[in-house]
C-alpha cells in the first residue's frame, strides 16, 4: 500500500475543510466538478475511502465508485447530449496523478477535443451551474 496523506486537497474537500460543485453523493462516494477541467462537464469520482491509487483501493470501494460514475455518466450525457466520455485513471505520478486519493475522471467529450489537465482553472458560476443541472439529472 502507498502512504496515504490525509492533508491531501480530496480529504480536505471530504472533511469540508474546501468547498466544491457537488454533483452526486452518497455514503461511500462523492462526484464533483473539476475546477480545471479539460473539457466542459468534467466530472472527478472519489471514494470516502482512504487510498492513493487503484492498488490501494478496497474492492467495495471500486465497486461503489463504479456505480457512482455509471451514474454521473447518465446525467452528463442527457445535460451535455454527448455520448462520448472518456473514463480516466491515473496511478502515481509517473501516470501524472497530481492528487494522491483515488480518482475517476468522467470527461464529456471527443478525446481529440481534451485540453491539457491543469491547464486553467474554470469559472465558478459555471460549474456551480452545471453542477446543479447534473444534479437534477439523476
Amino acid at each position: 500500500m502507498s502512504a496515504y496523506d490525509p492533508n491531501n486537497i480530496f480529504a480536505k474537500i471530504l472533511r469540508g475543510e474546501i468547498p466544491n460543485h457537488t454533483v452526486y453523493e452518497d455514503e461511500h462516494t462523492l462526484a464533483f466538478m473539476d475546477v480545471m477541467p479539460q473539457a466542459r462537464g468534467h466530472v472527478l469520482v472519489i471514494p470516502k475511502t482512504a487510498a492513493v491509487e487503484l492498488s490501494d483501493l478496497p474492492l467495495d470501494a471500486a465497486r461503489a465508485v463504479m456505480a457512482t460514475a455509471q451514474k454521473v455518466m447518465a446525467a452528463q450525457r442527457k445535460v451535455l447530449q454527448r455520448q462520448g466520455i472518456v473514463q480516466m485513471q491515473l496511478n502515481h505520478a509517473q501516470a501524472g496523478q497530481s492528487v494522491f486519493h483515488y480518482h475517476l475522471h468522467l470527461i464529456p467529450s471527443n478525446v481529440h477535443e481534451l485540453g491539457r489537465h491543469e491547464g486553467g482553472m474554470a469559472d465558478h458560476a459555471e460549474l456551480a451551474a452545471l453542477a446543479a443541472e447534473l444534479r437534477a439529472a439523476l
